[in-house]
């Protein structure tokens, strides 16, 4: 079964609480709650205010505390070529999830310290996601866990340069 699109897309972190609607203020440490509901994962970025006085009978999927660090400018591209991290964002919002590619490049954007995972949690039928965040954005990704075999990753990692290959020389 494929997922929605939908369903792994999750905002970017906010720059307000969600709650009080204040401004978070740089070096501000907020809560980020996920929620799964049948409409996809919902995120929601309080400041520890609201974190305290929120209702604690609702439970969200996961949740974690981080610091507030407001993005800076966008540089200007000279020639715009799709990177690795372009095509994992690509991949993520297509409508057939390629669920073995996206899991190997989320693991590559995680050793070169492009993502973090922050964690991994379990769905219905046992299966896994990792939870990354992109740290200078703030955007989430749920990649589920393809459960890749040793004697499949070679295969994957050819389809993954293939990919990049193919993104670089458009």
């Amino acid at each position: 079964m494929n997922p929605l699109p939908n369903e792994w897309a999750i905002t970017h972190r906010a720059d307000v609480c969600a709650m009080t609607h204040r401004p978070f203020v740089a070096g501000e440490y907020f809560y980020t709650l996920l929620y799964h509901g049948a409409d996809g994962y919902h995120r929601e970025d309080l400041s520890e205010e609201a974190w305290q006085n929120r209702n604690e009978n609702i439970q969200p999927f996961s949740f974690w505390k981080s610091r507030y660090e407001p993005l800076p400018p966008k540089p200007q591209e000279t020639l715009p070529r799709e990177n690795a991290e372009q095509l994992f964002r690509r991949l993520v919002a297509s409508e057939n999830l390629p669920a073995n590619a996206c899991y190997v490049l989320a693991a590559m954007l995680e050793r070169k310290r492009v993502l973090k995972q922050l964690k991994t949690e379990s769905r219905e039928g046992g299966r896994r996601v990792l939870i990354y965040e992109q740290p200078t954005t703030g955007d989430v990704f749920v990649v589920p866990d393809p459960q890749l075999h040793l004697d499949e990753l070679e295969a994957v990692q050819n389809e993954v340069a293939e990919l990049l290959r193919a993104a670089t020389q458009k």
